[in-house]
C-alpha cells in the first residue's frame, strides 16, 4: 500500500507544475519595470500587494519598505527554482530536498492567504497541486502511521515495457496529444486561435503569467441604481447605500466588494450590440430577482437604470494612496432594449452621485 505510482499522468504533472511556476518567476523577473528587483522604482511588488488585510498591515508594519524591497526577489527566485528542485529531488529519490521545497512553496501560498484578500482557496489548490510531489511513506516519516517488518520486504513488482505499454499507452497519447497541442497554442497558433470564443483557447492556456509587475494602482467598480421608488442603491456591491470612498484597506473592490460576482465581469465592458445588451441586463434581472419585486408589496424595489464606474487610486510609499479617479464605463436603461443605440443628447440624465436629474 506504499506504492509510489509512476505514470505518465504524475510525470506531466509534475513537469506542468515546474512549468506553471518557472513561467511566473520567469515573468517577474523580465518585467520591464522591474517591479521585483532591489532598483524597483517607485515601489518593489510586495510593498504594492502586502497591505490590504490586517496580517499585511502587521507584515509591514515588521518588516517596513525596506524589509519588503529585501524580500521581493526571493519571491521571483523560488518561483523559478523551488519545483525544477523539486522534480530533481524527485529523480534522485532526496525526501530531504522534496520536502524541503513543499513546506517552502507551501509556506509562500499559506502567506499570500493571509496578506493579499481572497487569495485563501487559490493558495490552498496551489498547496494540494504540491503533493504530489509526496514521496512514498509521507505518512510514516510525519508520524500518521507506522512500518511494519512486513512492510519493509514488500518488493515492488517491475513491469516490463510490453505491461507499462497496455496499462499507460492511451494516457501516454492523451498527454502527448494535450502537450503538443500547447507548445502549438503558445508558440505558432495566430491571434484567432488565442480568441477565448474557441474552447481550446482556455484548454491549452497553461500560463498563470500575473502579478507580473508592481501594483501602480487599485480599481474598484461601483454601481449606481435608480429604483422605481426613487431610492439610489449600489447594483454591483448589491447594497442599499452608495460608498464612493475606497473599500477595505485599499484592496481593489474587484476583489473585495464585487458580492461574489466573477472578477473578470468588469473586463468583459467593451462587448458592444447583443453581447452588451445580455451582459449589462444580467444586473437588471439579478437585482430583480434577488428583490423579489414581481412580489406584491416589492414593486418600489424595481431597479430602472444604474451607471457603472470604475475608479482608480494610485499606490503611495508607506501605505498611502492617492486621490481617487472615476471613470463612467456605461449608462444603463433596464427597461429600454436599445442601449447600444446612438440616444439624443438633449435627453434628461440622471446623475446617480447626487441622486439628482441634471
Amino acid at each position: 500500500h506504499r506504492k509510489t505510482f509512476i505514470s505518465p499522468g504524475t510525470i506531466a504533472l509534475k513537469v506542468l507544475i515546474t512549468w506553471l511556476y518557472w513561467d511566473a518567476g520567469y515573468g517577474k523577473y523580465s518585467d520591464p519595470l522591474q517591479g521585483w528587483t532591489l532598483n524597483a522604482k517607485p515601489l518593489p511588488a510586495l510593498d504594492t500587494y502586502v497591505r490590504h488585510t490586517v496580517a499585511a498591515r502587521i507584515m509591514y508594519g515588521l518588516l517596513g519598505p525596506s524589509g519588503l524591497r529585501l524580500m521581493t526577489p526571493t519571491v521571483v527566485y523560488a518561483e523559478m527554482f523551488c519545483a525544477p528542485v523539486a522534480l530533481l529531488g524527485s529523480l534522485v529519490g532526496s525526501k530531504r530536498i522534496v520536502y524541503a521545497t513543499i513546506i517552502g512553496m507551501c509556506s509562500i501560498h499559506i502567506g499570500i492567504a493571509f496578506t493579499m484578500r481572497n487569495t485563501v482557496l487559490l493558495s490552498s489548490v496551489a498547496c494540494v497541486a504540491w503533493c504530489i510531489f509526496l514521496p512514498s511513506g509521507v505518512g510514516t516519516d510525519v508520524g500518521f502511521s507506522s512500518e511494519s517488518k512486513h512492510d519493509k520486504r514488500v518488493k515492488l513488482q517491475q513491469h516490463g515495457a510490453s505491461t507499462w505499454a497496455k496499462r499507460h499507452g492511451l494516457s501516454t497519447l492523451i498527454i502527448a496529444a494535450f502537450a503538443c497541442g500547447s507548445v502549438w497554442f503558445e508558440m505558432f497558433s495566430d491571434q484567432c486561435n488565442q480568441s477565448h470564443k474557441h474552447i481550446w483557447s482556455t484548454l491549452l492556456h497553461n500560463r498563470w503569467n500575473v502579478f507580473v509587475g508592481a501594483e501602480e494602482y487599485v480599481t474598484w467598480e461601483i454601481a449606481p441604481g435608480q429604483l422605481a421608488d426613487g431610492s439610489i442603491v449600489d447594483v454591483w456591491s448589491k447594497s442599499d447605500e452608495v460608498n464612493w470612498n475606497m473599500p477595505g484597506a485599499g484592496a481593489p473592490c474587484t476583489s473585495t466588494a464585487r458580492a461574489g460576482r466573477w472578477r473578470s465581469y468588469p473586463y468583459l465592458a467593451e462587448l458592444e450590440g447583443e453581447d452588451g445588451e445580455v451582459l449589462w441586463s444580467y444586473l437588471c434581472r439579478q437585482w430583480d430577482e434577488e428583490n423579489r419585486v414581481h412580489e406584491a408589496g416589492n414593486e418600489g424595489k424595481k431597479l430602472l437604470k444604474f451607471n457603472f464606474f470604475m475608479l482608480q487610486a494610485d499606490v503611495k510609499p508607506n501605505m498611502g494612496f492617492s486621490a481617487t479617479r472615476k471613470r463612467l464605463i456605461h449608462s444603463h436603461d433596464c427597461l429600454s432594449k436599445t442601449n447600444f443605440v446612438e440616444k439624443d443628447d438633449g435627453n434628461e440624465t440622471f446623475d446617480f452621485a447626487k441622486g439628482e436629474e441634471l
